[in-house]
């Protein structure tokens, strides 16, 4: 079995630095992945089918192995390129990669359980009517909105955090481990699971600086979006920034978990530790 290795809860700063520092060597080509998965997911969307996004949601985990493989092969000098996302397929590992949907299935089972269980069927059907008659009336009564099961809703959203935390722990190395180790889907989300759980201090870190990081990113695409807007039309500018979201946000999110996964895991992966240190200056298109 491979080692989990204990870190300090200041470690999870340290991932979110290295994935900056990988971008930030090979922003162009890294950037050229997030878009090219950016460009089909707005395809798909734009098409309305249904059995596309299916297939585009069952690649999901394979598309996201290819980003940490692109950031693997540009922290180690060589070159990325948008066909590294389909490496998990050209690896044989997509059955290991179609196992890491499981939790995602599993929490939306539970967590629409529990929704029905703590709000109750007939408030759900007194929420669908409330929403109607909000939409359709042209000054909406703050007495509808009254009338709904605040108390209840807000224990759900709550419950909808920490499941979906939970969720994210069997994910969270589990895609570097497939992808770049020699483990099935179910061993490396074990894996990730109990890595997760001997170093919540340092993904609980992780996870506040990335929310933190998610906000000034979007923000500043927002203000991007504004300016284009007023020069170019409202629908390319929203498309515009949800393109650059995607390619900025994808190989950084690649970057990071590798690094996350090299620190928890590395001895198990035959990389030490820690990673090798990042080149402080030059950047490579």
């Amino acid at each position: 079995m491979s080692q989990i290795n204990k870190v300090p809860a200041s470690n999870g700063a340290q991932w979110l630095l290295d994935g900056f520092a990988t971008l930030r060597k090979a922003p162009l080509a890294l950037g050229m992945i997030g878009l090219a998965w950016g460009l089909v997911s707005a395809l798909v969307a734009v098409s309305g089918q249904l059995w596309l996004n299916a297939i585009l949601t069952v690649l999901g985990p394979v598309l996201f192995g290819g980003v940490v493989f692109a950031a693997r092969e540009v922290e180690q000098g060589r070159n990325a390129h948008p066909l590294h996302l389909l490496q998990g397929l050209r690896d044989g590992k997509f059955v290991h990669f179609l196992a890491l949907l499981l939790p995602q299935v599993v929490a939306l089972i539970v967590l629409a359980v529990l929704l029905v269980v703590m709000v109750g069927g007939d408030q759900l059907q007194h929420m669908v009517d409330v929403m109607e008659k909000l939409q359709a009336s042209p000054e909406p009564d703050p007495a509808l909105v009254e009338s709904l099961p605040l108390n209840a809703l807000f224990a759900w959203l709550i419950a909808v955090l920490v499941v979906s935390v939970v969720a994210g722990f069997f994910t969270f190395v589990a895609v570097p481990e497939v992808m770049l180790g020699d483990r099935g889907g179910f061993a490396a989300m074990g894996l990730s699971f109990r890595a997760c759980l001997r170093n919540l201090g340092a993904v609980l870190v992780f996870m506040l600086l990335f929310v933190v990081m998610l906000f000034a990113i979007t923000l500043a695409v927002q203000i991007l979006v504004a300016l284009l807007q007023w020069m170019l039309g409202q629908a390319f500018a929203v498309f515009t920034g949800q393109l650059l979201l995607t390619a900025v946000l994808l190989p950084l999110l690649g970057g990071t978990l590798l690094s996350a996964w090299r620190y928890l895991l590395g001895a198990g992966a035959g990389l030490g530790v820690a990673p090798p240190p990042m080149p402080s200056t030059g950047i490579e298109a």
